[in-house]
């Protein structure tokens, strides 16, 4: 079965970005129209986001997110074939603040959201920098799938862990140099061990493991935005949010992460993930060990 995914989406990875961009306007429509993939899901989750939106509003930003979403699938198979120089030209990101962490012998640890075209961030990033590159990740249940996404993910020399076996994977790593990219918006399996913010206009629980490997080893933490400038054109911008991490109160480093992706969510609403189920688990109120008191926190 993995042989016949991978032979299918070569054949169509060969052909050029416009008619892949046909192909996605054909999916959008099934997609949208015809199979409705998840629509209420993301409509309850936009009705939430921009609560003083018109019905006729978040239809209209659902289009444009579900357009955005048939765009990233074409993108990812493209990245089967797409040269390093082609994906230069299309995705753009100035990498000097990892250059600086490099040259002074620091590890790193890049926290972005699901912020389409994540994929490319990956291969882009890794083709930029010294660093070894590792990207974190959660296995799929299907076989075959999995084994896909890691055949492309690891085209450019990407070193995948697992998230489910995390701890064991990042001990070959103990005393060497490297850079990990962390999407730090995953919908936690086990809320009692998160911390809780205002996201979006509900309390939403944050995975503390981003925060607490950079404490732990002290590592810097750069935040990552991606902007969609056009079709098939990205530009990302990295945030050098904190150098010393041990500094730093618990939760801080979680709670500024949340407030920088909620910032950017908000000016461009239709590169986000809206089909997630984020909001699966309910804040009962009770105080996690954050820094801070909900109510004290931003929204």
């Amino acid at each position: 079965m993995y042989y016949i995914l991978l032979a299918f989406c070569y054949s169509l990875s060969i052909l050029p970005l416009p008619v892949l961009y046909f192909i996605s306007d054909i999916l959008y429509l099934l997609v949208y129209y015809v199979f409705g993939y998840r629509k209420k899901v993301v409509m309850e989750n936009l009705r939430q986001a921009f609560p003083d939106k018109s019905n006729k509003e978040l239809t209209i930003l659902a289009r444009k997110y579900y357009r955005n979403l048939t765009d990233m699938m074409v993108e990812t198979i493209k990245l089967l074939t797409m040269s390093k120089d082609s994906l230069k030209k299309r995705f753009i990101c100035d990498l000097s603040v990892l250059h600086k962490l490099y040259a002074e012998g620091k590890s790193c640890q890049l926290h972005l959201g699901h912020n389409f075209n994540w994929e490319w961030a990956n291969l882009f990033c890794m083709q930029g920098v010294a660093f070894p590159f590792l990207v974190v990740y959660m296995p799929l249940t299907s076989k075959p799938a999995d084994r896909f996404f890691r055949h492309f993910r690891e085209k450019f020399g990407s070193v995948l862990i697992p998230a489910n076996d995390m701890g064991n994977s990042m001990r070959a790593w103990n005393n060497k140099q490297y850079l990990i990219a962390l999407v730090a918006d995953q919908n936690p399996g086990n809320p009692r061990s998160c911390y809780w913010f205002p996201f979006l206009n509900k309390m939403t629980p944050f995975y503390k493991g981003p925060e607490m490997g950079a404490k732990r080893s002290n590592i810097p933490v750069v935040f990552v935005d991606i902007r969609k400038v056009k079709r098939g054109y990205y530009h990302a911008t990295l945030q050098l949010a904190f150098e010393n991490p041990q500094q730093e109160p618990d939760g801080k480093i979680t709670e500024a992460f949340v407030n920088f992706l909620q910032k950017n969510i908000y000016e461009q609403p239709e590169v986000w993930v809206w089909s997630h189920r984020r909001w699966k688990h309910q804040y009962n109120g009770q105080p996690l060990s954050t820094a801070s008191k909900p109510n004290d926190l931003p929204a």
